[in-house]
């Protein structure tokens, strides 16, 4: 019976771990977090053919965009970021010391990239 009870205990943590990295990267992808998104937009306005001025108005429209989704999303962020620091800790918990610290890794590159297209996308609007 005991070891019944922990099999189930057992299921039930993966499978809240799984449902949470689920939600994280989906939220991730939906908040528009992708640290390409500026590379993927350019590739389509060359894929396009846009004129200056249609990347231009796109940019525009796009950003207009993300402001709104912003906005909408503020009351709700510190939760989603409570979710996200939660699983990221459940992560960790399961992973070897060598994954533990591959992982780190991988966030503090996706940290440096995300901050240099920050930087470039305010470069490209001064």
């Amino acid at each position: 019976m005991m070891q019944r009870s922990k099999q189930q205990a057992l299921a039930f943590l993966l499978g809240a771990v799984l449902v949470g990295g689920v939600l994280g990267f989906s939220a991730d992808r939906v908040l528009g977090h992708d640290p390409d998104h500026w590379v993927s937009r350019d590739k389509m306005y060359k894929d396009l053919d846009l004129t200056p001025q249609q990347a231009t108005s796109m940019d525009s429209l796009l950003d207009a965009s993300n402001r709104q989704r912003e906005l909408v999303l503020k009351p709700v962020r510190p939760q989603l970021d409570s979710i996200k620091a939660t699983t990221r800790i459940q992560i960790l918990s399961i992973f070897s010391p060598e994954q533990k610290a591959k992982f780190l890794k991988r966030l503090a590159d996706d940290s440096i990239r995300r901050d240099q297209n920050r930087q470039a996308r305010e470069n490209k609007n001064k």
